[in-house]
């Protein structure tokens, strides 16, 4: 296949980037990215060497960028997203604009030219905040978002089904829990506590730390995100766990005796508002229907990203000071 990999150069999309062209030799893939804060080209710097690879910057918005790339393409992997959500809270109108009206253009094309496969990539927290004893969010929870970016990011999934139902789009969806891993933007809660103990610098946590994240190693999403894409069910959705519930406060404590550093390093901060407490993510489906689990445990994520974030100091460095953003420039003359 043909892949048009939006969203290439962030985290999740540029492991998928490398995971497609290592898995599959014969796939190409194009990558459609327009390099705001959290667009890193040099997460594609292997890529840069393969034939079978390409970049193109532009905004999903712009139907004149997308319209050419859905035509040349067999599939359409749709991560393009404004992610982060202390970000939507002070300025959700970029969300808005990227995750619903970009999505929209992006299907518009698929639907024009003889309707592409379309796999979207969602999050769980779409669904809302569970309690304690909670069950797990599963393809049948109803939605209830709590910020602006993850009503955006409902918004955007209803649009997906809608073109699904109203145009016959062969679609398919993925909801997946927190992912950490390589190339992860030191602003989330695991790059940001290694690179901060690697620079000396205290760790902040938001309120009391106990808020349950399910977390995902990326390589392993980037897997379940292939088998959907190239054997899932056309207008399912597909929900990608983890198995690795844990509060905050250990994951920092984990990184910190992974590190060999004290818990004086923990920084306790201002809660942010809406703070969801706890997401889970029953991935039954996926298992049962495709055969996918998680390969790799939360323990040995963690201590294989503090490797790799201790290999690659010139990335992180680089992403922390802001001159990550030379690297278009340098590479493509701009």
């Amino acid at each position: 296949m043909k892949l048009l990999v939006t969203g290439g150069a962030g985290f999740i999309g540029s492991n998928f980037v490398h995971h497609v062209l290592r898995e599959h030799p014969e796939d190409e893939v194009v990558v459609l990215d327009l390099l705001t804060y959290a667009g890193n080209l040099e997460n594609l710097k292997e890529a840069e060497r393969n034939p079978r690879y390409r970049f193109v910057k532009g905004d999903i918005a712009d139907s004149e960028v997308v319209d050419p790339l859905v035509a040349e393409c067999d599939a359409v992997v749709h991560f393009a997203a404004e992610s982060h959500v202390d970000r939507s809270i002070i300025e959700p109108a970029a969300f808005v604009r990227t995750n619903v009206i970009g999505t929209q253009v992006l299907l518009d094309a698929a639907r024009n030219h003889r309707g592409k496969r379309f796999h979207h990539v969602s999050t769980d927290e779409v669904f809302g905040a569970l309690g304690p004893n909670d069950a797990p969010f599963s393809e049948v929870t109803p939605y209830d978002p709590r910020s602006p970016y993850s009503a955006s990011k409902a918004g955007s999934d209803h649009l997906v089904r809608a073109y699904f139902h109203t145009y016959g789009l062969p679609v398919t969806i993925s909801n997946c829990s927190n992912n950490y891993g390589p190339y992860h933007f030191p602003e989330k809660l695991i790059p940001l506590s290694i690179t901060n103990l690697l620079e000396g610098k205290n760790v902040p946590v938001y309120g009391d730390g106990k808020q349950v994240r399910d977390w995902l190693h990326v390589e392993d999403h980037c897997r379940a995100i292939d088998l959907v894409l190239r054997k899932g069910g056309i207008g399912e959705t597909y929900c990608v766990g983890g198995n690795g519930e844990r509060e905050n406060i250990d994951i920092v404590r984990t990184l910190l005796d992974i590190l060999g550093q004290s818990e004086d390093r923990i920084e306790y901060v201002k809660d942010r508002p809406g703070h969801d407490r706890r997401y889970a993510i029953d991935f039954s489906k996926i298992r049962n229907e495709l055969g996918w689990e998680p390969s790799v445990t939360l323990d040995e994520g963690l201590r294989q990203t503090v490797e790799w974030f201790k290999a690659h100091e010139e990335w992180w460095k680089d992403v922390k000071s802001g001159t990550y953003r030379e690297y278009y420039d340098r590479q493509y003359g701009e």
